[in-house]
């Protein structure tokens, strides 16, 4: 005689074959909200805003007592103090000046009507020949 357990109702189990590719949906739309974040942010963060800055109204350091001003004028001619100069002889005009002291701070002045490109020619100029201490000369605003 046996023993015969009743273990209830038949449970059946089902076969689930396993799925071994990756479910991307989530990761597509958590991308797709991090670029909607990323257009709406992007603009924000350039700086696009018309500004009228300031003009500086600190006192100017005095100059040394004997400067070296490089000038340029509105049509491109460059002086050495008052001596006119081209600019392929620019660098030996100045080096005279300073007597090959190339620490000696130079002072360019150019005129408002100067192109920028004619302004940076004569500071790379002046660059290449040593000098690193060049400083733009403003002319000091009148307070109203």
């Amino acid at each position: 005689m046996g023993i015969q357990l009743n273990s209830g109702p038949l449970v059946k189990r089902h076969n689930y074959q396993q799925n071994a590719e990756m479910n991307i949906t989530p990761f597509v739309d958590v991308m797709l909200v991090l670029l909607i974040i990323f257009m709406v942010a992007a603009p924000l963060a350039t700086v696009d805003v018309p500004v009228d800055l300031p003009s500086n109204a600190a006192t100017p350091n005095p100059p040394p007592d004997e400067p070296v001003y490089v000038s340029v004028q509105a049509d491109g001619m460059l002086f050495v103090q008052e001596q006119p100069v081209v600019l392929a002889d620019l660098a030996a005009g100045v080096n005279q000046l300073t007597g090959g002291d190339v620490r000696t701070r130079l002072f360019l002045r150019g005129d408002k009507a100067v192109e920028y490109g004619t302004l940076m020619q004569v500071m790379n100029t002046l660059q290449k020949a040593g000098y690193g201490q060049i400083s733009l000369v403003a002319s000091e605003e009148l307070e109203p």
